[in-house]
C-alpha cells in the first residue's frame, strides 16, 4: 500500500502540471502542486506581483489554487485589455465575486443592464439632486455627532470618524431616507456592514473556515432584513435609483430574497470605498501641514466667493489643490485589480511590440497600483506624498506623464477604465470634498499627538478597492468659533 502515496503524488503532478508554450507568457508556476503562489498572492499581492515584475518583466502567468492568472503591468498595453470585451469578458469574474461574497446570483447581463440604469441617475440634472441630499445628510449627521455650541474637543479614531459618518450620509443619501423618518437606523446598518467588511476579502478568496463562514452567514442575513424595504415602493424613502434597480430586477424574474442580496451588493459597491479614501486624504493633510495649509487657503478662497451653503458640491467649482491632494492620495491607496476572463485565445500585441498568447480559460489580471501608480519611472519617489504632484508651475491640472519617453494616458487608475470604470466616480469626489470641506471650515481638526504618521496600510486588501489602515489615527475636532 505504500506505493499509493507516490502514485498520488505523480497524477496530481499530471493533471495540474502545465507546460509554457514559445509564444505564451513567462510561466512561474510555484513550489506547492495546484496551489501555486496562492498564498503569497493573497497575502500581499503587491510584494509579490512587484517581485514577479523584477524577475519575469511586465507580462506573466503565475499559477494560485488551481487557476492561471496572467499580469499585464505595462500601462501602454492596458487599451489591448479593456478594449476587447469579446475576448476578455468582465461579467463572469464579477458573478464569481458576486456569488462568494454575496451569495448572490443574477442573470449573466443583468449587471450591464442595472450600470446602464445607474448613468441616469448618477449624472446630469440627477446627480445636482444626489449632491444635494448627500450635503444636506452629511452636515445633519456631523451636528448630531458634534453640536456646534459645544466647546470641548472631541477625540476619536479618524478612519472611524470618517466611514461611518460617510457611510451614514450615503446610506441615507441612497437607501433609507430621510433619518427621522426610517425604520431602519443606520447605525445599525453600519454595526453589521462593518463585521461583514471585516471578513469580506476572505470572502472573496473563499479561504474562511468552518465557523467564520457561519459567523459571515449571520451578518448577511442580518444585512439582508434590515435592507429589505430599501427600494421597494417609491413612497419607501430610498433614492429613485434605487427603486429603478429593484423594479429592474423584478422585471428580470430576480426572486424578493435575491433582489435584497443584490441591494446589500449595491451597498458594498456605493459605500465601501468613500470612507477609507477620505481617512487617507485628511490623515496625509494632518501629517504633512504644507499640504493641510494649501488646502485650506484654498477653501477660504471658494467661502468668502460662495454664495450658497453646499458650493463644493458643484462640479464648476474649481479646486485644483485639492483635486491633487484627492489624486495623490488615490495613487497612493486605491488598488484594485481589473480582471477579465479569456473566453477565447487572444494574441496580446503588447506597445513594445512584443506578442503574447493567451490561452482560454485563464484569467487576465492588470494591477495598476503596481504599474504605473507606484511606478518610479512615471512618479518619482512614489512612496512619498506629494500633494502637489498634479499640478504644474503655474497651478494647473498636470496630466502629463511618462513611461520609456512616452506619453501616458493611464497613469493613475482608482476608477477603473473603459465601460466598466466607476460611473458614481464624479458624486464619489463631490461627497469627499464635501466632507473635507466641512470638517476643515466649521471645525477645528487636529492630531491628538502632533508626532504621530500614519498607521501602516492592510496588505491583505490588495485588489479590492481602497485600501483600509491597520489600526487608525487619533485626531480631536470641536466647532470652530464663530469670528
Amino acid at each position: 500500500m505504500i506505493w499509493i502515496f507516490p502514485v498520488l503524488v505523480l497524477l496530481c503532478f499530471l493533471l495540474t502540471h502545465r507546460w509554457r508554450y514559445k509564444t505564451e507568457p513567462p510561466l512561474d508556476r510555484g513550489l506547492i502542486p495546484w496551489l501555486g503562489h496562492a498564498l503569497e498572492f493573497g497575502k500581499d499581492a503587491s510584494k509579490f506581483i512587484t517581485r514577479m515584475k523584477l524577475k519575469h518583466g511586465n507580462i506573466f502567468t503565475v499559477r494560485a489554487a488551481g487557476r492561471y492568472v496572467t499580469l499585464l503591468l505595462d500601462p501602454h498595453s492596458y487599451d489591448e485589455v479593456i478594449n476587447d470585451p469579446d475576448s476578455l469578458d468582465f461579467g463572469r469574474y464579477a458573478q464569481v465575486l458576486m456569488e462568494r461574497i454575496f451569495n448572490l446570483r443574477l442573470p449573466l447581463h443583468q449587471p450591464e443592464k442595472a450600470k446602464a440604469m445607474m448613468k441616469r441617475h448618477f449624472m446630469g440634472g440627477s446627480l445636482s439632486t444626489l449632491n444635494s441630499t448627500m450635503s444636506r445628510n452629511l452636515e445633519t449627521l456631523l451636528k448630531t455627532e458634534m453640536p456646534l455650541n459645544q466647546r470641548n474637543w472631541k477625540e476619536e479614531g479618524l478612519f472611524h470618524l470618517s466611514y461611518s459618518l460617510l457611510f451614514k450620509a450615503g446610506y441615507l443619501t441612497l437607501f433609507g431616507g430621510e433619518q427621522n423618518n426610517n425604520s431602519t437606523d443606520p447605525s445599525r446598518v453600519y454595526e453589521e456592514y462593518k463585521k461583514l467588511d471585516g471578513v469580506l476579502c476572505s470572502l472573496a478568496r473563499g479561504t474562511l473556515r468552518k465557523e467564520e463562514k457561519r459567523t459571515a452567514q449571520s451578518i448577511q442575513r442580518k444585512l439582508w432584513e434590515l435592507l429589505a424595504p430599501a427600494g421597494l415602493t417609491e413612497d419607501s424613502g430610498s433614492s429613485p435609483w434605487l427603486h429603478a434597480y429593484r423594479q429592474l430586477l423584478k422585471e428580470d424574474g430576480v426572486d424578493e430574497e435575491m433582489q435584497r442580496r443584490a441591494v446589500l451588493m449595491q451597498l458594498w459597491a456605493t459605500q465601501g470605498n468613500v470612507g477609507p479614501a477620505a481617512f487617507w486624504l485628511l490623515g496625509y493633510l494632518l501629517t504633512n501641514p504644507e499640504a493641510l495649509t494649501a488646502v485650506k487657503r484654498e477653501f477660504g478662497q471658494i467661502s468668502q466667493m460662495a454664495s450658497s451653503g453646499t458650493p463644493l458640491m458643484d462640479k464648476s467649482t474649481k479646486t485644483p489643490v485639492f483635486d491633487s491632494v484627492l489624486e495623490e492620495t488615490l495613487r497612493l491607496t486605491a488598488a484594485p485589480f481589473i480582471t477579465r476572463e479569456v473566453v477565447r485565445d487572444k494574441t496580446l500585441h503588447m506597445a513594445d511590440g512584443g506578442d503574447y498568447l493567451l490561452r482560454k480559460g485563464d484569467r487576465l489580471c492588470l494591477f495598476p497600483f503596481v504599474s504605473p501608480q507606484m511606478d518610479p519611472e512615471v512618479h518619482p519617489e512614489p512612496q512619498k506624498f506629494q500633494f502637489n504632484r498634479f499640478l504644474n508651475e503655474d497651478g494647473s491640472v498636470k496630466k502629463d506623464f511618462y513611461k520609456g519617453g512616452k506619453k501616458l494616458k493611464y497613469y493613475t487608475m482608482p476608477w477603473g477604465a473603459g465601460t466598466n470604470g466607476c460611473v458614481g466616480r464624479q458624486f464619489a469626489i463631490n461627497t469627499i470634498r464635501k466632507f473635507v470641506y466641512v470638517l476643515l471650515t466649521s471645525y477645528d481638526l487636529e492630531l491628538c499627538d502632533s508626532n504621530d504618521q500614519l498607521p501602516e496600510k492592510d496588505a491583505s486588501r490588495y485588489g479590492f478597492g481602497m485600501l483600509q489602515p491597520q489600526g487608525d489615527l487619533l485626531v480631536r475636532y470641536k466647532p470652530r468659533a464663530m469670528r
